[in-house]
């Protein structure tokens, strides 16, 4: 009996080490700032990264309000916050590589894997019914599979919501591939909500859907889609030249680019804490996990905190290899 007590007493005092972080480790990663972006899937990032730097490499981590341009010229004019973990090049690519080459930011590596997704979509079960539509051109053929509610004579293709640039494109890409006199209008839905409300309630009832949507989203996490193969390759020229143009009167057959999603630093903290910089520059997850965390958020009412324990709690396979052992440890030991 004796013998059980002292090995339990051992194996506390193992586990309270490997939870322990040293006042040298604390020293050699410093106060941290991380941008807490105003979107879910940012949301999350900022909190699994506040987790792993605090428990895995010591660091005291603040996470401060950001949002895409505000935390840009805050962190090339005051190197602060010291950490932007999602940031989508193509909204201030020109700002973010002029900040790489003056030396001021430094990007750590792209969190999402897949990079930010944009395209046309159908239900999985539709696939599953119709193994042959993994094409636009072969929905093109069939509008009778996807009638339009306010004219069933026709097929039904949801648009972008109003305002955004993939609306543009979406309007641009429908006349390219002569959407229109395959049979199918171009309906719009009003708002980002009523475009989600399209495809869930499309799901509820199992019927046909067909457009635009991207990914991650909570919408994605949810309802397993498809995106189609436009057929051609994506073409920059022609996107600058008119596929992104609005009122282009001559667009061409043009596909999305991957959506490239990033982490950028300041330079000093790349520079001072070279540990923690290896960490996200390793940090990086799939669509395929994100969709389903930002559901979880959006169902749950939770915030990013309860997302980065659930998601550090069931996937420590992939989060356990961004860093050393002894780290990874640490942070497994914390929660």
């Amino acid at each position: 009996m004796k013998t059980k007590f002292a090995f339990a007493a051992v194996c506390a005092a193992v586990l309270a080490m490997a939870a322990h972080v040293t006042p040298a480790a604390l020293a050699a990663c410093g106060r941290v700032t991380i941008a807490d972006m105003n979107w879910a899937s940012a949301e999350f990032a900022a909190h699994v990264d506040k987790i792993i730097l605090e428990k895995g490499y010591g660091c005291t981590v603040e996470l401060v309000p950001g949002d895409t341009n505000p935390t840009l010229a805050s962190m090339t004019s005051r190197a602060q916050p010291d950490v932007a973990p999602e940031i989508w090049m193509n909204s201030a690519r020109e700002v973010i590589d002029k900040a790489v080459k003056d030396g001021k930011l430094t990007v750590a590596g792209e969190i999402l894997s897949d990079g930010g997704v944009e395209g046309w979509w159908i239900p999985k079960y539709m696939l599953d019914k119709h193994p042959e539509l993994t094409t636009l051109e072969a929905v093109l053929k069939r509008p009778d599979l996807f009638p339009d509610p306010e004219d069933p004579s026709r097929g039904a293709l949801y648009n972008c919501p109003p305002g955004w640039t993939c609306q543009i494109v979406t309007k641009n890409l429908y006349d390219a591939f002569g959407v229109k006199q395959a049979g199918f209008d171009l309906v719009d839905t009003g708002s980002a909500a009523g475009l989600a409300g399209t495809i869930a309630r499309a799901y509820t009832r199992k019927e046909s859907w067909f457009g635009y949507y991207w990914e991650p989203t909570p919408i994605l996490g949810r309802y397993e889609m498809v995106k189609l193969d436009m057929g051609v390759p994506y073409n920059e020229a022609e996107w600058d030249r008119c596929t992104g143009q609005a009122n282009c009167t001559d667009p061409k057959k043009n596909t999305w680019a991957k959506s490239v999603v990033i982490t950028l630093t300041s330079r000093n903290f790349a520079e001072k804490s070279p540990e923690a910089f290896a960490y996200l520059s390793k940090r990086s997850w799939p669509n395929s996990i994100v969709n389903k965390i930002v559901a979880f958020m959006d169902k749950e009412r939770a915030r990013g905190e309860e997302a980065a324990e659930k998601f550090l709690k069931e996937n420590e396979a992939l989060w356990s290899k961004w860093m050393p052992a002894d780290v990874a440890g640490r942070v497994k030991a914390a929660l």
